[in-house]
């Protein structure tokens, strides 16, 4: 195994749908224009990665059905040694943990001994949802894992992107940056962005030398951590064999889902305009696509904390499936 130099490595961290992969995607195809090979680790709850067609072509590792700080992360340690081998040398490296990671955890999987002399952290860019910021944070309308899985990543950051502001009332933003600082260590930057878009110089300084994240025992304690997590009440389910469905129909029963499903994302047929759509579900907001590859099959993921999972896939099964029957 040659190393020629240690490689640059980003971590981007956020909670469920707060625009990780869209900034991803944006970093990737800077890096294009900039000549730069990339390399990616991606991570996902569930058992399947309904957007890993937005990456082919890409040099990218897929961990998926876990989350990396807590039941996969030696497995993390192992899949980081193909970016050191001479065949799979990458100019960059770039880690999306799921929307439950503790940026932590992934920090300590990068300083093991056997991959410390091939990576260099540079900056754990960390996305915050303004549109959901304040009610995740309330003790009224948000539960203790939520707040402390939030608390986890923003303390954890070098660089906070307040992301969807262009969802959020004005007379909301001074109570979000109060609350904002007292999660943060030290003097952390704070963009304001729309759809994650901020320069990428910005994004590249490596500040890990200028804000402090420290490793303390418990959390560099990876058993205490998975005895934390595996019990950790989010979760992903799927829903396969989807019939096309009407678009508007479709997106009012999204709307409509229980508070407790945070995230959904997927492929689905559309009856009508015809064709395979992504979409993407976060902040009650959908957005579609159509797909360039329509053989993918059709797929459907919710991810949120405590779901009523029988009840979700009945009622999925009655607006879509019986009326089809019928």
């Amino acid at each position: 195994m040659t190393i020629h130099k240690k490689i640059p490595t980003y971590i981007l961290s956020g909670f469920l749908g707060s625009g990780k992969t869209t900034v991803l995607l944006k970093m990737l195809a800077d890096f294009k224009t900039r000549g730069l090979k990339p390399g990616i680790v991606l991570n996902e709850l569930g058992q399947v990665n309904v957007e890993g067609h937005l990456f082919k072509g890409e040099k990218m590792l897929e961990m998926l059905d876990g989350c990396i700080c807590c039941t996969i992360q030696d497995d993390l340690r192992e899949e980081l040694k193909f970016f050191l081998q001479e065949e799979n040398q990458v100019d960059v490296l770039l880690i999306e943990g799921t929307g439950v990671a503790n940026p932590k955890e992934i920090l300590e999987a990068l300083t093991d001994p056997r991959l410390h002399n091939g990576f260099e952290t540079q900056s754990v860019i960390s996305l915050a949802d303004a549109s959901k910021f304040l009610e995740y944070q309330s003790i009224f309308s948000s539960s203790r894992e939520i707040r402390e899985m939030l608390n986890e990543q923003m303390s954890s950051t070098t660089l906070i992107l307040l992301n969807k502001m262009d969802l959020i009332q004005e007379k909301n933003k001074d109570k979000i940056y109060k609350k904002l600082r007292k999660l943060v260590k030290g003097e952390v930057k704070i963009f304001e962005t729309v759809y994650g878009n901020v320069s990428l110089d910005e994004l590249l300084k490596k500040r890990m030398s200028t804000v402090s994240v420290t490793l303390g025992e418990s959390e560099t304690n990876t058993h205490h951590h998975h005895d934390h997590h595996h019990e950790h009440p989010f979760k992903a389910v799927k829903i396969e064999n989807i019939p096309a469905v009407e678009r508007i129909r479709f997106e009012k029963w999204l709307k409509k889902l229980p508070e407790s499903v945070l995230r959904a994302k997927g492929m689905v047929q559309l009856a009508s305009p015809s064709g395979l759509y992504q979409f993407q579900f976060a902040s009650k907001e959908v957005e579609m696509e159509r797909m360039e590859d329509q053989e993918c099959s059709t797929c459907l993921i919710l991810i949120g904390y405590n779901m009523p999972v029988d009840d979700l896939q009945t009622s999925f099964q009655k607006e879509f499936l019986q009326t089809l029957q019928a």
